[in-house]
């Protein structure tokens, strides 16, 4: 069976922002099947409970299996660890860029919405995926390197850091992100 791949947004993204049309045109380009799911946002609609409903529909159809390697961002990679820990799920790879834990002070809509989505087993997803990657920064705006460090320090020895790189977000200048293409 061949990769599939699973792009998953922040919070008040999209998969038509950052890199993501990006990573997604390179997928599609190489004839591989990608899937951008396009999560509710903003307060009242962005929690764990609507984020993981959206992902069930997906693990339903078949489509996150063991040859699925998720890329996410900001919010998303602990949001992808709950949900593959709770629906005990495994996976072929985790890509994660800028993630975190457990982490409040961005402000209070932020904090809001990204408050479901931590959880306190975040080393179990060790269980079921085998091959993590982690890519932070030491100079992003909204969340402290100390916080991105620790998330991937908790899941993975591989693990880049950014030179300058801000949140890795288009408002960095990262509207492309040639790095991620070495982990199709």
């Amino acid at each position: 069976m061949k990769n599939n791949y699973l792009l998953v947004h922040g919070s008040f993204g999209s998969p038509f922002v950052n890199w993501f049309p990006y990573l997604r045109k390179e997928i599609e380009d190489r004839g591989l099947e990608v899937y951008t799911p396009d999560f509710p946002t903003g307060v009242g609609y962005q929690n764990y409970t609507n984020w993981s409903n959206l992902l069930k529909c997906y693990l339903a159809a078949g489509i996150i299996n063991e040859n699925t390697i998720i890329y996410g961002h900001s919010i998303a990679p602990v949001f992808i660890c709950k949900f593959l820990i709770e629906n005990k799920v495994k996976v072929k790879r985790l890509v994660f860029v800028c993630g975190f834990n457990n982490y409040f002070g961005i402000n209070e809509e932020y904090d809001t919405v990204n408050g479901s989505m931590y959880l306190d087993n975040l080393s179990d997803i060790k269980n079921y995926c085998d091959d993590i990657v982690c890519y932070y920064t030491e100079n992003d705006p909204y969340v402290k390197y100390e916080k991105e460090k620790e998330f991937a320090d908790t899941i993975t020895n591989n693990q880049i850091v950014i030179k300058d790189g801000g949140h890795l977000n288009s408002e960095s200048g990262y509207t492309e992100f040639n790095e991620l293409i070495k982990h199709l």
